[in-house]
């Protein structure tokens, strides 16, 4: 298993190293480039798994009413009746509760590997390794301004599934991006920019999702 894991820090390695050596040759080198350049790529190979997820993350905000509506009419009379009647609103609409937690598993040994990489990655040009005011990306971000944008653009994002009306939700809404802006605080800056690119891209997804089921409603015909 450790060779495995292993394996993947060194494909990681030499996949930033090959979108430097890219970045090289189109005249702006820059390993800040890279990270962006492999979050685009990941972000690509991970699109219809991530797809299926917010749709179904979209759907589940939508009958989050409904099934607090359910909750408050069985929890304290009849909770396995609850549960039924909440699985058959799920299936009625499409939704699946487990839908989140696919991408963040396969997600998770990428953001390790990157973690390992940078943290032992040598770099081919020392001046090229930096990222605007970072001197290098294996370096903590001395002006917090990447954690900083670790916790705005998580919070962007997970407002765009969080429900209003579920205490839970908005709790997470708000401790979520503080936590990961906290953490990002000790990590290297080049997986923080990984970080903050991919919740980019995944907030403007995520945006276009809604459109779509938005038009869709929309455009269904009324009952």
């Amino acid at each position: 298993m450790g060779e495995l894991f292993q394996s993947l820090v060194n494909a990681m390695t030499s996949l930033t190293h090959w979108l430097y050596e890219f970045t090289n040759s189109i005249g702006v080198p820059s390993y800040g480039l890279a990270i962006i350049l492999l979050t685009i790529l990941i972000k690509l190979v991970l699109f219809p798994l991530n797809q299926k997820q917010m749709l179904s993350l979209k759907h589940m905000q939508e009958i989050q009413p409904k099934i607090k509506e359910i909750q408050e009419k069985y929890k304290n009379k009849d909770p396995q009746k609850m549960q039924q009647k909440i699985m058959e609103m799920y299936k009625e609409h499409n939704v699946n509760p487990m839908a989140g937690c696919l991408p963040m598993i396969v997600q998770m040994p990428i953001l390790i590997a990157l973690y390992r990489s940078l943290l032992h990655i040598q770099f081919k040009n020392v001046e090229h390794a930096g990222f605007f005011w970072i001197n290098t990306l294996s370096d903590k971000d001395p002006f917090f301004i990447l954690p900083l944008l670790a916790g705005v653009t998580t919070y962007m994002q997970t407002k765009l599934t969080s429900s209003t009306t579920d205490q839970t939700q908005r709790m997470m809404l708000y401790m979520m991006p503080v936590f990961l802006a906290w953490i990002s605080l000790t990590l290297p800056s080049g997986l923080v920019l990984y970080w903050v690119m991919f919740n980019i891209l995944g907030f403007a997804q995520q945006f276009f999702v809604n459109r779509k089921v938005a038009q869709a409603r929309e455009g269904a015909p009324s009952k």
